[in-house]
């Protein structure tokens, strides 16, 4: 674990984190990876994690300008964020979490960007409600880096026939890739699996990095990275 992951432990629980100034670390901290990379920070898209946070948690990250969300769990984000979306109509919201296929009607009418297509069967049901509804989230393939057996994702070697039975099949447009490293690995050698397979596909968004690491992930070409704890604290365990 690094010495980052470890500070992370310490931060307070969600619900008494001052988000603002945690909000502001993390911006200054893709600052700094960014140009010591020789790259425009303008190019890296902090993407906020406030999947567990109440909306009332997740509006001071609102009012200090921060536009761009994701969550996890589509329930979840169903009961809050049409509102806060009415108050601020400018959030762009991104789907980072396992989708159902049963839930690609409520994924595809509330979110702006789905991280996480890794299947046959998920690309025809949101193919099936974008092609319902005429409104189209951009879309990410997630790939297991890792090869792990728990995680979801689309093995490397299988990225490109998942993309082409996408597109050819389908009709969806895929805009990146997605990954979330195996905890024990050092994770810049899966960061680097993932660019040099969007690089192969032509494929502009990267979503990699969140709190521990999004530093590493910046380095190796992140365009979107998924920072929640640092900016909101500690998640309790769901049950």
């Amino acid at each position: 674990m690094s010495e980052h992951s470890t500070s992370l432990d310490t931060l307070p629980p969600v619900g008494e984190a001052d988000v603002a100034a945690g909000l502001a670390e993390v911006r200054a901290g893709i600052r700094r990876a960014a140009e010591d990379s020789e790259r425009d920070p303008e190019s890296v898209h902090l993407i906020a994690i406030s999947k567990t946070v109440s909306a009332d948690g997740i509006l001071p990250a609102l009012e200090a300008g921060q536009r761009l969300f994701g969550e996890n769990y589509v329930q979840e984000s169903v009961a809050k964020w049409p509102a806060l979306k009415e108050r601020f109509p400018d959030t762009e919201l991104h789907f980072v979490g396992p989708l159902q296929s049963n839930k690609a009607r409520d994924a595809v009418a509330l979110f702006d960007v789905i991280h996480s297509l890794d299947r046959l069967s998920l690309a025809a049901a949101l193919a099936k409600e974008i092609d319902r509804v005429g409104r189209a989230p951009k879309l990410l393939i997630q790939v297991n880096t890792g090869d792990e057996a728990q995680k979801a994702g689309v093995a490397p070697d299988q990225v490109e026939t998942l993309l082409l039975e996408c597109r050819d099949t389908h009709g969806l447009a895929i805009h990146g890739l997605m990954c979330i490293p195996p905890a024990e690995d050092p994770p810049s050698p899966h960061f680097a699996l993932l660019a040099r397979i969007a690089r192969e596909h032509g494929l502009p968004i990267l979503s990699m990095g969140m709190s521990a690491d999004y530093p590493a992930a910046i380095q190796m070409g992140a365009t979107h990275v998924r920072v929640g704890t640092a900016i909101f604290g500690r998640r309790l365990k769901r049950d």
